[in-house]
C-alpha cells in the first residue's frame, strides 16, 4: 500500500509528467474538398467543348459519374472506417 502511494506522490512532483503534451498537426479533409474542383469543372467542359458535343457529352457524364461515386464514397461505411 505504501509502494502504490509513493509511486503516485513521485508523479505529481516529476516535471516531465505535467507538461502538456504538444498539440496534434491537423490537415485538411482533401476528400471533403473535392467537390470545390468538381463545381467549376463542369460548366467549364460544357462552355469549352460547345463545338464538340459528343466528346462534350462524353467528359461532362464521366467526370459528373466520377463526382457522384466519390459521394457516395463519402457517406459509405468505407471512408469512415478509414478516419478511425
Amino acid at each position: 500500500m505504501a509502494s502504490s502511494s509513493s509511486s503516485s506522490s513521485s508523479q505529481f512532483n516529476d516535471p516531465a509528467a505535467r507538461r502538456p503534451l504538444p498539440p496534434q498537426q491537423r490537415k485538411p479533409p482533401f476528400m471533403m474538398l473535392l467537390p470545390l474542383i468538381y463545381a467549376p469543372v463542369l460548366p467549364l467542359i460544357r462552355i469549352g467543348l460547345r463545338h464538340n458535343p459528343v466528346w462534350r457529352d462524353r467528359l461532362f457524364y464521366g467526370v459528373l459519374a466520377g463526382a457522384f461515386a466519390h459521394g457516395s464514397y463519402l457517406i459509405s461505411e468505407l471512408y469512415d472506417s478509414e478516419s478511425k
